[in-house]
């Protein structure tokens, strides 16, 4: 018998009695319609349950792919299977772009909409803030259109795939630009501390790379409009690399976006990683928590602080923007956010253990988990953070009272 799909990192092996790969929408509605309990993976770049059922697992990337450009109305609509790699490229070539992407190309956007992922910058908002209209298979294999603007569209569109199976997004977006990436090394962090709205806010995207490991900041990675001005030599005393750099110290930096400045399509220096290329490390774990915006120098004192309690189990932790938004379950809902990223070595006690540390130091700043990464926030504290959860039910046992696209994670942790 062959083992079933497991997630990106390994450390999910799904538990699917049935795993579908519709090749058309016509084929997703009958799967949706003939199934009592479903789920769907995307490009299983998950750290938790989320993705799991025992019963129907739909994979979408069997889909035929289709991304269509309106560019009377500034949009792009894709299937449900596409993933940043597949469409940027073909954005590009026609002159448009998406002002904000993750850091892998690889993933999903569908599985990045409906768990709120996000890319970097102060006046760039959480993916799914791009989706302009959406389409679900819902439980009844009907298709229920929502755009921005309808009365369910901000409760809809990240939505934990409790809701229904998306089948097309449309998304927004703009002319393409040109970007410059360098990278910058050891900041000290009291020095990030002491200029953190300098610093985030001194390019179109700005992420913090760091161990945790004494009073240093490793790595500034700093994406910069082509049509700014000359990078500096040094940011605020953090001297400029002079070799390719990967987020993960002593991992190859080829594998990364250009570097040192060198001006490029938008597509080639957004993304942490190039399109085509490893990604990250691969076998990990990760974790996410969000704060407010005001509160991000006093949450990176408390992780300085507490750092010998989790650095241990560290590859490397990311700190970046995000900017407010109004989708119910998102983790920057109506405040400008910093998320504190987490790649942890895969090895489950010690990043468990370390990911508690974490919670317990950024507690006093009522921290928002990433739905699809290891947090062990109960349900009664996750509903306090997101305050739309009560409303999001509402919805959902609306939209689909039997619970068939629920799983125990979804269900503990918001229907419980």
């Amino acid at each position: 018998m062959n083992a079933g799909p497991r997630n990106w990192a390994g450390n999910i092996a799904f538990a699917a009695r049935t795993v579908a790969r519709p090749r058309t929408i016509a084929e997703l509605q009958d799967i949706v319609r003939r199934s009592d309990k479903l789920r769907v993976l995307g490009s299983g770049h998950s750290f938790n349950t989320i993705a799991d059922t025992d019963d129907t697992l739909i994979i979408l990337s069997d889909l035929e792919r289709r991304i269509e450009i309106d560019s009377a109305a500034g949009t792009v609509s894709v299937d449900s299977g596409a993933t940043y790699a597949d469409v940027a490229p073909v954005l590009y070539a026609a002159g448009f772009a998406l002002p904000n992407v993750a850091s892998l190309p690889n993933i999903t956007i569908a599985g990045a909409v409906v768990t709120a992922t996000h890319g970097s910058g102060d006046a760039n908002r959480n993916l799914a803030a791009a989706v302009s209209g959406i389409k679900l298979v819902t439980a009844n294999g009907e298709i229920l259109s929502l755009n921005h603007g309808d009365a369910d569209f901000d409760g809809a569109v990240v939505s934990l795939g409790a809701l229904g199976v998306i089948c097309e997004l449309t998304l927004d977006i703009a002319p393409s630009f040109d970007v410059r990436q360098n990278v910058y090394l050891d900041l000290p962090v009291a020095t990030v501390i002491e200029n953190f709205d300098a610093l985030m806010s001194r390019a179109y995207s700005v992420s913090l790379f760091t161990r945790w490991q004494g009073a240093a900041i490793d790595q500034i990675w700093v994406k910069a409009l082509a049509s700014a001005r000359e990078p500096p030599t040094d940011v605020l005393g953090a001297r400029a690399a002079t070799r390719a750099c990967h987020p993960i110290p002593d991992m190859d930096g080829t594998n990364c976006t250009a570097q040192f400045g060198v001006a490029g399509p938008w597509h080639e220096r957004l993304f942490h990683f190039a399109i085509g290329n490893t990604a990250s490390a691969g076998a990990e774990l990760q974790s996410e928590f969000f704060v407010k915006r005001a509160d991000a120098p006093a949450a990176i004192a408390a992780l300085h602080a507490a750092q010998e309690q989790f650095s241990g189990a560290l590859f490397i932790s990311e700190i970046r923007s995000v900017a407010a938004d109004t989708l119910w379950l998102s983790s920057a809902y109506q405040q400008d956010t910093i998320g504190f990223h987490f790649t942890w070595r895969p090895d489950w006690e010690p990043a468990i253990a370390a990911v508690k540390a974490v919670e317990a130091a950024l507690s006093p700043f009522n921290p928002r988990p990433h739905w699809a990464k290891i947090f062990t926030l109960p349900p009664a504290v996750v509903e306090t953070r997101f305050q739309r959860i009560s409303d999001f039910r509402s919805l959902a046992q609306r939209l689909d009272p039997a619970g068939k696209f629920r799983n125990s994670f979804v269900t503990d942790l918001i229907f419980g």
